[in-house]
């Protein structure tokens, strides 16, 4: 198939339905939602959430295919200096309500602009709030194995990348166990539209699993507190520090559909920190020293 912006559009909006279809079936009684949406200046999406009483507390998956005139204010480097622009991508984030099991965030993009100079970015990552080192060796493994079927792809170098990129320097902290983060992708596109199909058939095979084997698992108050803490610092990356948001306000996208990725429920407690030799304790030190999964 020779890549152009409608292929991997369309590809994004396959992959949408084929997600959404698989997480309905871990709750009979909830669906997504669907908000398609326009933009003024060009283009559109359809934002996809799902809230309900099941394992899945709010879960959104969105695409959007925008152009027109690059923005002023655009601080993509390349892009800025450009005069017209098209974005197509896709994002998705998953917050179960237990706090055993974790949430998870990916996303998949291409970018041309009229100079001539077009690009792919992406990546996924996991954020746990109890760990389970089993789940992390896990997840790393199946995206280290789809990199490893595409030379384009460098599992070290991106997994280096995330857990530089998903870190909050205010808190010494970082969001979550990594995953892997990719951008301005410009040599051999076509090679790198085959590689992010595989990575995007793979996230639910990624995530799921690890869903499925922690949505049951007793929990206390303690725990549930614990979990609402630890989701604000979730809101305070995606508010302060992501660039995807950044670009989606930039762009002047749906806000409701930039900020469909914060979690419904988070709290902010004055000096909240773990006791030491805990649950918690064990995971903030993960956080703050980066480890090797595989």
């Amino acid at each position: 198939m020779t890549l152009t912006a409608t292929t991997v559009a369309a590809f994004y909006e396959r992959l949408q339905d084929d997600l959404c279809a698989r997480v309905e079936t871990l709750d009979a009684t909830t669906t997504f939602g669907s908000q398609p949406w326009d933009r003024t200046e060009g283009g559109g999406g359809t934002t996809r959430v799902l809230e309900g009483d099941g394992p899945l507390e709010k879960a959104a998956i969105n695409v959007s295919t925008v152009w027109g005139p690059v923005p002023e204010k655009l601080s993509d480097p390349i892009a800025s200096q450009a005069d017209e622009f098209f974005a197509t991508g896709i994002s998705m984030i998953f917050h179960p309500r237990n706090p055993h099991a974790p949430a998870m965030h990916a996303n998949l993009r291409y970018f041309e602009v009229d100079t001539g100079e077009a690009w792919f970015g992406g990546g996924m990552d996991l954020t746990p709030y109890y760990l389970y080192e089993e789940d992390a060796v896990a997840f790393h493994s199946v995206i280290q194995d789809v990199c490893d079927r595409h030379h384009v792809a460098d599992y070290a170098a991106w997994k280096q990348q995330c857990d530089e990129y998903f870190f909050l320097p205010h808190r010494n902290e970082a969001r979550g166990i990594g995953g892997i983060l990719y951008d301005h992708l410009t040599d051999d596109l076509d090679a790198v539209d085959t590689f992010q199909r595989d990575l995007g058939r793979t996230i639910g095979d990624a995530y799921l699993p690890i869903l499925e084997r922690r949505i049951a698992t007793p929990f206390t108050t303690h725990q549930e507190r614990w979990h609402l803490q630890r989701r604000g610092r979730y809101a305070e990356f995606n508010l302060a520090i992501d660039r995807g948001a950044r670009f989606g306000l930039e762009t002047e996208a749906r806000t409701e559909s930039v900020l469909s990725s914060l979690p419904p429920r988070v709290r902010w407690d004055s000096n909240a920190a773990p006791k030491p030799l805990t649950p918690e304790a064990e995971l903030v030190d993960v956080l703050r020293e980066p480890r090797v999964w595989l």
